[in-house]
């Protein structure tokens, strides 16, 4: 009896440490996700619902000077466990094309019907491999006070201020007569930068890695000089406060550029209860159809998770009822046409700020002209370098020269392989 006893009581021991590392793993799992800031955690936390038996750990690191790609980087290469990272348009080419992000496809992300086809492209490697979905579309409008529209056009009807805005020859005579009547046509000196920069017809590097200026990007030169040297425009920064003072009631800007998430959470200048002029703006597409901006989530090869990070991804491009609350609750423009254009068609749905417009209805209708082309995995560092540099000979402390010598010894360090002029 007592060796039958002890063995049952071995069995047991055996028994309850197997149970109790069984129980330890089955409530370990931790889903690790990579971010900038707290904007997708607090909708994934509002509109995902998280697996039993998961928890999730957010590693926030600011992306300032590059801290949030060195951080992703280093754990990529390491080994650490990533199970889902986020990437920005001005950098997302850059892990598309790496060797650390998988096929989504795979995982059973498989329908992009109705996500918007810039964005799936945008996730998509060389051999056009999808690694990732954007939850949000980001097409980008032109924001204009509807007084000094009047005042300016005699107009503050959205297809009559398009109609007076449609290319960058009327842009520019019109910026002529907002001068006459005391206004700035645009606020920073880099305010029109993406809309040219999202129309180039060449990549900032050539198949030989030689640096080449496109003929977009030698426009907005040309464009800046002549604002600056006519006082039409401000050689503020895109995110200084001289532009953001703009946004006030008593400011004299006519154009801004931005797309839903900049005027509901940028401009909250506009939006100030005291000093602002909520209600006094609308948009348009512009002179060229255009984005900025977007968010893709993205599986690393590594994650240990692919099938809760397939269920998220799909959740924020095809859930519609997830996709109803981004638009309804968030002023988001989400990334799924079906949901879209059920807002866009509502008659009573409109946005307070921009006077009641129904925004929706007008983004729905630009995005068939954003393309996603002759982008390179240095497009972050040029884009931002050129402004940086081009801003000190706007504002007069270098010459012309200086200034593109400056930018190119930029480029030579951080990308010693590119050559530059």
């Amino acid at each position: 009896m007592k060796k039958i006893l002890s063995l049952v009581l071995a069995v047991m021991l055996v028994f309850g440490i197997a149970s109790a590392a069984l129980a330890e793993e089955e409530t370990a799992k931790v889903l690790k996700i990579y971010a900038w800031n707290d904007e997708f955690k607090g909708f994934f936390e509002k509109y995902y619902t998280v697996p039993e038996g998961f928890t999730v750990e957010w590693i926030i690191t600011p992306s300032d000077n590059g801290g949030y790609q060195d951080k992703l980087d280093t754990d990529l290469l390491n080994g650490e466990q990533v199970d889902m990272f986020l990437a920005e348009a001005d950098y997302i080419q850059k892990y598309a094309d790496s060797d650390y992000t998988q096929d989504i496809t795979a995982m059973g992300v498989t329908d992009f019907s109705n996500a918007y086809e810039y964005t799936v492209k945008a996730a998509s490697d060389a051999n056009g491999v999808v690694k990732g979905v954007s939850f949000q579309c980001c097409p980008s409008a032109l924001i204009y006070r509807r007084s000094i529209a009047k005042e300016v056009l005699g107009t503050d009807d959205p297809a009559e201020v398009q109609a007076a805005l449609d290319s960058w020859e009327k842009f520019e005579a019109v910026a002529d007569e907002a001068k006459a009547k005391g206004y700035y046509m645009t606020a920073s000196f880099a305010e029109t930068y993406r809309v040219f920069s999202n129309n180039c017809t060449s990549a900032w590097v050539d198949e030989e890695n030689n640096l080449q200026f496109d003929a977009q990007i030698e426009a907005w030169i040309a464009q800046t000089e002549k604002f600056i040297a006519n006082e039409e425009t401000l050689t503020a920064g895109i995110w200084d406060q001289e532009k953001n003072d703009q946004m006030f009631a008593d400011g004299k800007t006519m154009c801004f550029f931005g797309p839903a998430w900049y005027f509901n959470f940028c401009m909250g200048n506009a939006q100030d209860p005291e000093k602002g002029c909520s209600g006094d703006w609308a948009i348009c597409q512009g002179p060229a159809a255009h984005f900025w901006g977007g968010t893709w989530l993205m599986a690393p090869t590594g994650t240990q998770y692919a099938d809760v990070v397939a269920d998220i991804m799909n959740t924020f491009i095809n859930n519609e009822e997830v996709c109803t609350a981004l638009v309804a609750k968030e002023a988001q423009f989400s990334n799924n046409k079906a949901v879209n254009e059920k807002f866009a068609a509502d008659p009573e749905y409109g946005s307070a700020f921009l006077g009641g417009q129904n925004d929706v209805a007008v983004f729905a209708g630009m995005t068939d002209g954003i393309k996603w082309e002759n982008h390179t995995i240095y497009d972050q560092l040029l884009n931002e370098g050129l402004q940086t540099y081009m801003m000190e000979y706007f504002k007069g402390a270098v010459d012309k020269d200086t200034a593109l010598a400056n930018f190119y010894k930029h480029v030579n360090e951080k990308y010693p392989d590119i050559v530059t002029p």
